[in-house]
């Protein structure tokens, strides 16, 4: 395997490009790329400029919202976000389902839940400010080492050193570190923590995320325009465009299941609450049987219809792919009364119609607004 060859110290790429000047990466270095940042940092909403303190709270809520998440998706959430809740009180204050609404589409929803309880945390056990060090602000309900890291160095200018995807990617080649991911965090961590200044650790921290964003990027890193590029020992050894080495995935297993859209003859959609704890936790669906390892046979799956009635199986499938698995699921659908009941199957206590046109404003999330709209698309 490829990989193993720069385990073993493969001397190819070495030989194949004329070594530069290399100095070892250190004040220089940061010294360098703090002076492109400053040329050339990205302009972010949640960003201040140079000199003028960051808030807490823009700075925490980006960073949730940014988790998995590529910034172009996440800048019209956030604005949506500021602009309804400017403040974590406001934001504290708010009522979950709306929160889990606003957040539909953004997906890994249990970050609008583990984001409204940590609102409430600052507020009624923080007088409603952020605490500034790692170690307190990691006690928070969501804030794991990397948001803890990041709000603690770009917030309050602690030098603390967050590790993403980008900043993984840019010290793996900087560095030269041939050990495949996920083995070598602990490594890729230590050698960022030795580069990482006592002042504007936040600026830093932005800079590498921003080089490894724009000019380090994954497949065709932009060297000749990189500040890093008399530091960087992957350049000079030519193997760049292969690092950081990652272990093939597992190919992801795959679910089935059934569901039900329920259109009441005055334009209602019969929705469900799904349980707070578990995938999509809180967020709302249309009825649907337990995702299985296998597909139900129609028969059977008609037998946890959520309101007696006369169901048309939708032509085709919708298939969604979550983080650790693909889900598949099959669509009934019908037209029933006003005065409909529901069945056991429905769970009638987390049940509610909703009127078709308030369906994009719900808490539904991506799965369940693709699986509504082949239901009541024309076949």
């Amino acid at each position: 395997m490829l990989w193993m060859r720069f385990l073993m110290g493969d001397s190819v790429g070495a030989v194949a490009r004329k070594q530069l000047p290399l100095r070892p990466a250190g004040p220089d270095t940061v010294a360098a790329l703090l002076d492109w940042y400053d040329r050339e940092r990205r302009d972010l909403p949640w960003r201040t400029r140079r000199g003028r303190r960051a808030d807490p709270y823009k700075v925490w809520l980006s960073e949730i919202m940014l988790q998995q998440t590529t910034v172009k998706a996440v800048i019209p959430f956030y604005e949506k976000f500021l602009s309804r809740w400017p403040t974590v009180e406001a934001l504290a204050g708010a009522d979950l389902d709306d929160v889990l609404a606003a957040w539909a589409g953004l997906g890994y929803y249990s970050r609008a839940r583990n984001l409204h309880k940590c609102a409430q945390a600052v507020v009624s056990e923080h007088g409603g400010r952020f605490p500034r060090t790692e170690t307190e602000l990691g006690t928070l309900p969501g804030i794991g080492p990397y948001t803890a890291a990041a709000v603690a160095a770009i917030a309050f200018g602690e030098p603390a050193t967050p590790v993403d995807g980008n900043i993984e990617r840019v010290v793996s080649r900087l560095f030269a570190v041939r050990h495949p991911l996920p083995g070598a965090k602990r490594e890729i961590k230590r050698l960022a923590e030795s580069l990482t200044p006592q002042r504007r650790a936040g600026d830093f921290a932005q800079a590498m995320m921003d080089l490894g964003a724009t000019v380090c990027s994954p497949k065709r890193p932009s060297c000749l325009v990189c500040p890093l590029q008399q530091d960087c020992h992957a350049h000079a050894l030519g193997i760049e465009a292969q690092l950081p080495v990652k272990l093939a995935r597992a190919e992801r297993p795959v679910r089935f299941g059934t569901a039900f859209l329920a259109l009441r003859e005055d334009g209602h959609v019969l929705v469900r609450k799904r349980p707070e704890a578990g995938l999509l936790g809180g967020m709302l669906e249309i009825p649907s049987t337990d995702w299985a390892d296998d597909w139900l046979a129609a028969d059977l799956a008609l037998v946890q219809q959520p309101v007696r009635a006369e169901w048309w199986a939708v032509p085709g499938v919708v298939s969604h792919t979550f983080t650790h698995f693909r889900l598949e699921l099959q669509l009934f659908r019908a037209i029933v009364p006003v005065e409909a009941s529901m069945t056991f199957w429905a769970s009638p206590e987390r049940c509610r119609w909703v009127p078709r046109h308030e369906l994009q404003n719900a808490a539904l999330p991506s799965v369940m607004k693709k699986a509504i709209a082949h239901a009541l698309r024309e076949h």
